[in-house]
């Protein structure tokens, strides 16, 4: 049995989410830190619903993103 494929694909795959979940972080902090109130506070506490669909399609459109550049 040769295991070489899959375990290009696994690695392959892998190195992928890792690169989307660096990517998705690295937006959440930038949006934290251009944002003059406390994203977390107003989401949870204040329960602040358009916020937090801003903040949903920032994260659905880098995923789209993602998506593209990954399948080519």
């Amino acid at each position: 049995m040769d295991f070489a494929p899959a375990l290009r694909t696994f690695l392959s795959t892998l190195g992928y989410t890792v690169f989307g979940v660096i990517v998705f972080a690295l937006a959440y902090w930038a949006m934290v830190k251009i944002s003059p109130f406390s994203i977390t506070k107003e989401i949870e506490a204040d329960h602040n619903t358009a916020l937090a669909i801003l903040m949903a399609s920032v994260i659905l459109g880098l995923a789209i993103i993602i998506a593209a550049a990954v399948h080519g």
